[in-house]
């Protein structure tokens, strides 16, 4: 098999046009494309509605070159967004294809490998919690099955986009007689990212079974996945999955390679990623090296004490801008500097997601040509 990831930008969070023209002129097989990952220009909060607009319109086209429904579509093909491009990030998606190969000679180290999967829907009461947290391992396992990874060591991305909880959903747990992990949206959407990247972090034996509680979220921040990217939303109702790996099962000519950012200001991580695909950032990326990038993806957050490194921050203080805003404006440019491309996957919220004030980065690049 071949993972074929292709970078796409959008010129509004309902602009599928230059996926429709590779459709079109068969560079991409629609029957191929099995997941999507994107950043739309919402506010990446609850009432981010920018995402739910792509997804709408992605599986509108879609259904439009196959012979299924939108619904049928969405059920299948997992498309997880984060809102929020802030500073110089730029509105795109990665559509990710999987393929038979005709040459079957795997190289060294292996290939892009992608799987996938959905939960089974999580009720209000659940989203947040323990039982969450291993709703989500048991998906990231069936994503790893269908990737055909077996070895956790192969695993260097795992993007997650969990429900997230309403005030209506909040209403409605209460008129049930279940009380939810937060009745404050914003704390709620914390709450299951936060169950989202334990849920990674068992699945792939990064922490204990046991270390995994109720009492654990937002609060045991030692407990953490450095390989887990979670989005939380409104406009799904269960767990979606995408392994992302290298294999030696698979072939083509894309790897990826991941680190863990130790603070927002970790560009030795940045640059470490990069080196690990044989590409050299002194200090930016070439041309020739930056059309080798076929993805990159960052997950950051405000260091809960307030302070980077030796030094004091006011993002967590500030009442006029949300603190999410505010990383992964200044996240955004240092990656995207090195990088010297503004498409870039910088999702904020964090939580045990790589260590407190952290998180990681992963790159998708494709071998030099010979």
């Amino acid at each position: 098999m071949k993972t074929l990831p292709t970078l796409l930008t959008m010129a509004h969070p309902g602009d599928l046009s230059e996926l429709d023209v590779r459709i079109r002129n068969g560079a991409i097989r629609a029957d191929r494309i099995v997941a999507v990952i994107g950043k739309t220009e919402g506010n990446g909060g609850v009432n981010d509605f920018t995402r739910g607009y792509f997804t709408q319109s992605l599986m509108h086209l879609l259904s439009t070159h196959l012979d299924a429904s939108p619904a049928e579509l969405a059920a299948r093909i997992p498309c997880i967004l984060s809102g929020g491009t802030e500073g110089v990030l730029s509105p795109h998606y990665v559509v990710f294809c999987r393929c038979e190969d005709d040459d079957n000679d795997a190289e060294d180290g292996g290939a892009l490998a992608i799987g996938i999967a959905f939960s089974s829907p999580t009720a209000t009461g659940e989203i947040g919690r323990a039982v969450h947290a291993r709703q989500v391992a048991d998906a990231v396992r069936a994503a790893m099955r269908d990737a055909g990874i077996a070895h956790v060591d192969d695993v260097h991305f795992v993007q997650i986009k969990t429900p997230c909880i309403t005030v209506a959903r909040a209403e409605a747990a209460r008129a049930q007689g279940v009380e939810p992990v937060s009745g404050d949206p914003n704390r709620a959407m914390a709450y299951a990212r936060a169950a989202g990247a334990l849920g990674v972090a068992l699945a792939l034996g990064e922490v204990e079974e046991g270390a995994v509680t109720d009492a654990a979220m937002l609060a045991d921040m030692a407990l953490y996945s450095e390989r887990a990217s979670v989005s939380s939303g409104v406009e799904i109702s269960c767990n979606e999955v995408i392994v992302l790996g290298n294999s030696p099962h698979w072939t083509g000519p894309y790897r990826i390679a991941h680190r863990a950012m130790k603070d927002a200001l970790d560009i030795g991580a940045v640059v470490g990623a990069l080196a690990d695909l044989g590409l050299d950032a002194a200090p930016q990326l070439d041309e020739t090296a930056l059309a080798r990038i076929a993805g990159v993806f960052v997950k950051c957050e405000p260091q809960r004490q307030g302070r980077v490194r030796a030094s004091r921050h006011t993002m967590l203080d500030d009442t006029d801008i949300n603190a999410q805003r505010h990383v992964r404006g200044a996240v955004g440019g240092l990656v995207a500097g090195v990088i010297g491309d503004g498409r870039i996957f910088v999702s904020g919220g964090a939580e045990h997601q790589g260590p407190d004030g952290g998180g990681l980065i992963a790159v998708i690049a494709g071998r030099p040509q010979p």
